[in-house]
């Protein structure tokens, strides 16, 4: 199996930062962390684990669409046994009381893609968080006094 990971086990950090935009992954990374190493970049899809505040984390790249994000999760997951994934990017939201550049934390997100049920047999039309991932940010947005909006999005494999 070719990987679209390529970073050895242990390379990657228990929590990944997920953007969807290469460019933006390496940015956060440098922006953000410390003793970075670039641990993958297979594909121009780079990956970086640092330290952020004393945590080892690490930030990487999906791609876009749901078959991209997917596949990355899965490898996340399934190789590099990854506790939580936190994906940061745009989104389209079912809300209309949001503006451009509000935060959001996603409560369950909607899709109309095929990819996770023919890839997985997962027969639902949308994903609700799992863990306590939410909790977490927004606890964190109310303590650094953040506005952020809990909702539901969409994603789509249609790009218009």
């Amino acid at each position: 199996m070719s990987l679209h990971i390529s970073a050895k086990v242990g390379e990657i950090a228990p929590v990944v930062l997920i953007a969807g935009d290469p460019l933006r992954a390496k940015h956060m990374a440098e922006s953000f962390l410390t003793d970075i190493k670039l641990v993958s970049q297979t594909r121009n899809a780079f990956y970086f684990t640092g330290l952020y505040k004393g945590k080892r984390i690490s930030i990487g790249a999906s791609g876009m669409g749901c078959p991209s994000i997917g596949i990355y999760a899965y490898e996340l997951y399934d190789f590099y046994k990854v506790e939580a994934i936190i994906r940061i990017g745009t989104a389209g939201a079912y809300s209309t009381d949001l503006n451009v550049y509000d935060l959001v934390n996603v409560d369950k997100a909607f899709s109309e893609s095929t990819f996770a049920s023919e890839a997985f047999g997962f027969p639902e039309n949308h994903f609700s968080f799992q863990g306590n991932c939410v909790e977490k940010i927004n606890d964190a947005a109310l303590n650094l006094n953040v506005k952020l909006r809990t909702t539901n999005i969409h994603s789509s494999d249609v790009f218009l």
